[in-house]
């Protein structure tokens, strides 16, 4: 309890590597706190720290509109064919999926609207 107490006390933002793998530590033994306990509230601090150097030191980029587009094509089970009103034709599908012809904006807003992959998605270049 002690040592929960003095974590508490010299708690700053991560600057090192060295800090982030002390705070990861920190999450371990703290992982099955009780809910509603000191520990817990010590538990989410150093988790907004630690989201806040991952976020800084190890950013997810993001995905190819491309492979967004077959990735939502696995997931619902999506024929090319099915995808044929978004695009205007089956051959334009094969088209953009094999990236010969670009996405429009009036095909980004198809998809977005009747898929649901997000328009910053699919706009990333």
């Amino acid at each position: 309890m002690k040592e929960i107490e003095a974590f508490r006390l010299n708690l700053k933002p991560i600057k090192t590597k060295e800090q982030y793998q002390h705070y990861l530590g920190m999450i371990d033994s703290l992982v099955d706190c009780a809910e509603g306990s000191s520990e817990e509230e010590l538990l989410e601090l150093i988790s907004i720290l630690v989201e806040d150097y991952e976020a800084t030191h190890f950013p997810i980029e993001a995905p190819d509109p491309i492979d967004a587009i077959k990735l939502k094509m696995e997931e619902e089970g999506l024929k090319r064919k099915d995808l044929a009103p978004y695009f205007g034709s089956i051959s334009r599908v094969s088209e953009v999926l094999n990236r010969k012809r670009p996405l429009t904006l009036d095909m980004i807003r198809k998809l977005h609207r009747g898929l649901g992959i997000s328009a910053e998605t699919l706009l990333a270049v």
